[in-house]
Order: C-alpha cells, then sequence, then structure tokens
C-alpha cells in the first residue's frame, strides 16, 4: 500500500480520537448547560450538521484544489473549534458550545473523505484494504477518545469537561502538522470539471442506491443509539467511567475489523458483508431490550460498534465500483451527504425519544431501517439475477 494510506490512517485517528471524545462527554455538557434537558444532544447533533453540510462543498473543494488543501483548511476550522468549546463551558454558554461543536463537524465533514483518498489512483481490488486500512485508525481512537475525556474532565475546576476539549485542540493541532509534509496525488486536469454523466444517472445505479442505503441506515442506527447511550447510561445510575468503558469498546467494534473486512470482502463478496453487518445491527438491539446492566451496554454496543463497520466499508467499497474518476467529486458528495443527513437527524431525535419514552424505544424505533437494509439487499441481488439471466439468454441467441 502506499505511504499515503498509512499517513491517512494517523489523521483519521486523530479525527476519530476527538469524535469519541465528543461522543463521549458531549451529551453530558449539553446536559448540564442546557435549560431545557432535551436538548442535551443537540450539540453533537449540530456537529453532525456541520458534517452534512459541509459534504458536498468539501468534496467539490477538493475536486478543484486538491486533497491536501481541504484537509489543512479542515484542520485549521478544527483548532479554532475546539477553542470555541473550551471557552464555552468555562463561561457557561450553551448555544457557543453548539457553535464549537458545529466547527467540530465541519472538520468532520472533509475528513470523512480520508477513506476516498485512500483509494485514490488505487485498482478496484485494493480499494477495500485502503479503506479498511485508513477506518482502522479508529482503534487507536477507541483508547485515546474515551480515556481523555475521563481524564481531563476535572482538569480544570468548576468547568467539568473543559480540560478534556483542550486535548481536542492538541489533536488537531497535530493532525495539521502531519498533513502540512504529506504529498497527495494532483488532481488530473480531466477530474477537476463536472465531466461523465449526470449525477442522476449515476445515483440510479442499483449498486449505488444499495451502497448509499446500507451506509446511510446504518450510520444513522449507529447514531442513534451510541448517542442515547452515555444519558441512558446514566438515568440507569452507571458511573461515568463504565460509560466511558462501553464507549471505548463499542469504538474498538467500530474499527478494529477494519484490518480484516476488506479481505472479507474480496473474499465473501460485499453482499455478504453488508448482511452479516445488518444481522449485527438486530443482535445489539436484541441485548438492549433484554436488559440495562453495564454488561448489556457494553456486549451490544460492541455488536453495534462492528455492525456498522460492516455496512460502512462495505458501503463505501461498494460506492467505489459505481463510478468514473471524472464523477468522484459529485458521486461521492452525494452519498456523504445523505449519510450525514441521516446521522444529523438520529443524533437529534436521540435525545428527544430517549427524554419522551425512554431506552427501549430508541432501540424499538431503528427496527425498520435494519430491515429496509436487508430488503435493499435481497432486492439488489433479483435486480442482478434478472441481469445475468437476460445477458445469458442474450448470448444463447447469438
Amino acid at each position: 500500500m502506499p505511504i499515503t494510506v498509512y499517513v491517512l490512517a494517523i489523521c483519521q485517528a486523530l479525527m476519530l480520537s476527538s469524535t469519541t471524545l465528543m461522543v463521549t462527554a458531549a451529551t453530558l455538557v449539553g446536559f448540564a448547560l442546557a435549560e431545557d434537558k432535551a436538548l442535551a444532544t443537540l450539540p453533537l447533533a449540530i456537529q453532525l450538521l456541520g458534517t452534512m453540510a459541509t459534504s458536498i462543498p468539501a468534496s467539490l473543494f477538493m475536486g478543484r484544489f486538491g486533497r491536501k488543501a481541504g484537509f489543512l483548511l479542515a484542520a485549521v476550522i478544527g483548532i479554532l473549534s475546539g477553542g470555541m468549546v473550551v471557552f464555552s463551558i468555562l463561561q457557561g454558554w450553551f448555544w457557543g458550545f453548539c457553535v464549537g461543536a458545529a466547527g467540530i463537524g465541519v472538520f468532520n465533514g472533509f475528513g470523512t473523505y480520508f477513506r476516498f483518498a485512500a483509494a485514490d489512483g488505487l485498482d478496484l481490488a485494493q480499494r477495500p484494504r485502503a479503506i479498511s486500512y485508513v477506518l482502522a485508525g479508529g482503534v487507536i481512537a477507541a483508547f485515546i477518545g474515551p480515556n481523555l475525556a475521563n481524564y481531563g474532565q476535572n482538569l480544570i475546576a468548576d468547568a467539568r469537561f473543559a480540560g478534556s476539549f483542550l486535548f481536542v485542540i492538541g489533536l488537531y493541532a497535530i493532525a495539521l502538522l502531519i498533513l502540512a509534509f504529506t504529498r497527495f496525488a494532483p488532481v488530473p486536469q480531466h477530474e477537476r470539471g463536472h465531466g461523465g454523466r449526470p449525477l442522476a444517472e449515476i445515483a440510479g445505479q442499483p449498486r449505488y442506491i444499495v451502497a448509499v442505503i446500507c451506509a446511510m441506515f446504518g450510520y444513522g442506527i449507529m447514531t442513534l443509539v451510541m448517542t442515547a447511550t452515555p444519558l441512558a447510561m446514566d438515568h440507569h445510575h452507571h458511573v461515568f467511567s463504565d460509560t466511558a468503558f462501553v464507549i471505548q469498546w463499542h469504538v474498538l467494534g467500530m474499527f478494529a475489523p477494519s484490518f480484516f473486512t476488506g479481505r472479507l470482502i474480496n473474499r465473501l463478496g460485499v453482499v455478504r458483508v453488508l448482511q452479516m453487518g445488518a444481522l449485527l445491527l438486530i443482535a445489539c438491539l436484541a441485548i438492549n431490550l433484554l436488559g440495562t446492566s453495564v454488561t448489556h451496554f457494553w456486549i451490544a454496543l460492541f455488536a453495534l460498534g462492528v455492525g456498522w463497520n460492516f455496512l460502512f466499508i462495505g458501503g463505501t467499497a461498494m460506492l467505489t465500483e459505481t463510478y468514473r474518476p471524472e464523477e468522484r467529486a459529485k458521486a461521492q458528495a452525494l452519498n456523504d451527504f445523505l449519510v450525514f443527513s441521516a446521522t444529523s437527524v438520529a443524533s437529534l431525535g436521540a435525545g428527544a425519544l430517549l427524554h419522551a419514552w425512554g431506552w427501549q424505544w430508541v432501540n424499538l424505533a431503528v427496527i425498520p431501517f435494519v430491515a429496509l437494509i436487508l430488503v435493499s439487499l435481497g432486492w439488489l441481488f433479483l435486480v442482478e439475477r434478472r441481469l445475468e439471466l437476460v445477458g445469458a439468454a442474450q448470448g444463447g441467441v447469438d
């Protein structure tokens, strides 16, 4: 694999360390700062809205000016936003915290393209492994993020978690330095424009549709359950160190399989890996409905993470089969816009759903979306099988 793949894996680890820190602490900060406690998950939702709103401009910006320019701009925005978060916690300013969270979301909006940048210029067989290696950077984040949140929560007196977010500034500063010395392949002239097929034609392909459904709903389901977990554990009187432990194992589940998910896709096929991901989400929901002990949260969130990994890497790998080089920017932009639209809605809905109906309904509410993933995979099988039969029949006639 090119050295750039491993550099991007480090940057992914830094980005996800700040993201897991945010997931671990943001809802608790929001709960402390917000007058209306139903808004506790709003900062996390706004972070995801920032990611969603950035996804299309980020792809088009990098399509025109290159990956490096986009990633460096994002790192600067991340540093400034981390400072805004710390300032807002110190001042007890909920809406300022939301603004800082939005800026972190902008960084993530660019950072989600680390996985696509790793696949740039590689042949079809190498892409799943390159994507997997980059996402494997999240294994480091599983240890760094929750532990920094836990270590920094009381670092500054009378401002719980302000110290934790000081570490976020440092993580983004390291990313800025690494990216400044990284060489990315220049954008070919034919990829700078808006050539290729119309976006509607690209997005109308069965494989594009199913890739988006699996990534979008897989990420949305994971976000809804994950976002509600720290508050649910707090409501069930679990200590914060247990919450950090559960989130740590969840993030491990999200990214540790990345070391072999690419090989699984090459061996079993992407559709089977996507099916396995959906079944793991069902296992997570079943365990969550059976009890609320730390063990239940731990095993369920780990299964949720692995299920997300299979759906997200599988969906990303399938997506890369559906566009030509000159169509890359717009095809990736639409995908990530839809994915992070779903995660934004899920994150925003998590707090309100938990506050109004409780933990069980958080889990019951996502069952139809898991079913939709499985139905879409069945539909893809039927469509491709029919095309094979038609092709065989035409070949026989010829």
